[in-house]
């Protein structure tokens, strides 16, 4: 089966800093790395390293076209990767001594991708196959609509944060993928809390604590641990998460199996300094 992404491709610059920037204040940069990057992009990239078939729709700049070089690479189908004029997508991202993270996103040609690109590159899909969807790219009505009228799973991964983006798509959602501070924004956007959503799954990241899963059809409440390590850096686990539980899912995984999976491979991830370029193997996890 095929993993459909409509998702960003980012130049990820990594500045190591000694800690957050203050208004007003002037950082110097203990170290400093560039790299392949984009939610989208890392999911891409998670999904294919955990063994499954990944179709990227996206764009890219004129200056990224190592970009999709490097995507293709990595074995992530670029057919439907579009070139277009002006600048992909950038992101400045400071890394503390605890591993946190700050991120300012240029989303470039992310926000340029055509409605009649992401029906062109349905055309291959199959039911049984599963999409996927971030908040970096435009798009994302249209690639709903195209993904259930072909009978495709549909997951998304609601980052960066966006109640109205959110609501608008939730009625045709099979998998809703969000960290504790999305849910709660989430939340006080609708009034509705997670197990309440139309949504059949419901996942919500904690981070060290692990994920919990929201069953909405049987009302179960499961908690799964994440495995314990010291983070090095913590950009791109919540993506490498979810390519990874989709690539379980598409391999036939139960949802319980696919998280532990994917937490496994988040854990990894966070001890590594990097994002794509950096994701784990299958055989490594």
């Amino acid at each position: 089966m095929t993993v459909w992404n409509l998702g960003s491709v980012n130049a990820d610059m990594v500045f190591r800093v000694p800690h957050m920037p203050a208004p007003g204040e002037t950082l110097s940069a203990t170290g400093y790395q560039k790299g392949l990057g984009g939610k989208g992009a890392n999911m891409s990239v998670a999904a294919t390293r955990a063994g499954s078939h990944v179709e990227h729709i996206g764009a890219v700049g004129e200056d990224g076209l190592w970009m999709k070089e490097r995507l293709a690479g990595y074995g992530v189908g670029t057919t439907h990767l579009a070139e277009l004029p002006g600048p992909t997508g950038q992101a400045i991202i400071y890394l503390d001594a605890e591993g946190e993270n700050q991120i300012v996103l240029l989303a470039g040609s992310n926000t340029e991708i055509s409605e009649a690109a992401i029906a062109s590159a349905l055309e291959g899909a199959r039911a049984g196959d599963i999409a996927v969807f971030q908040n970096e790219t435009n798009g994302q009505q249209a690639f709903a609509r195209a993904v259930k009228a072909r009978g495709l799973r549909l997951a998304y991964a609601a980052a960066p944060f966006d109640a109205a983006a959110v609501a608008a798509v939730l009625d045709q959602l099979d998998i809703l993928v969000m960290n504790e501070v999305e849910a709660r924004q989430l939340q006080d956007a609708t009034g509705l809390a997670p197990e309440a959503l139309p949504v059949a799954e419901v996942l919500v990241t904690l981070g060290a604590k692990g994920c919990r899963r929201f069953d909405t059809v049987s009302g179960q409440v499961q908690d799964v641990p994440a495995p314990k390590v010291t983070p090095v850096d913590t950009t791109g686990a919540g993506d490498t998460f979810t390519g990874y539980l989709l690539a379980g899912l598409d391999q036939g995984l139960s949802m319980e199996e696919a998280i532990t999976l994917a937490q496994k491979a988040a854990a990894v991830m966070v001890t590594r300094l990097g994002t794509a370029d950096v994701i784990p193997t299958r055989a490594e996890i």
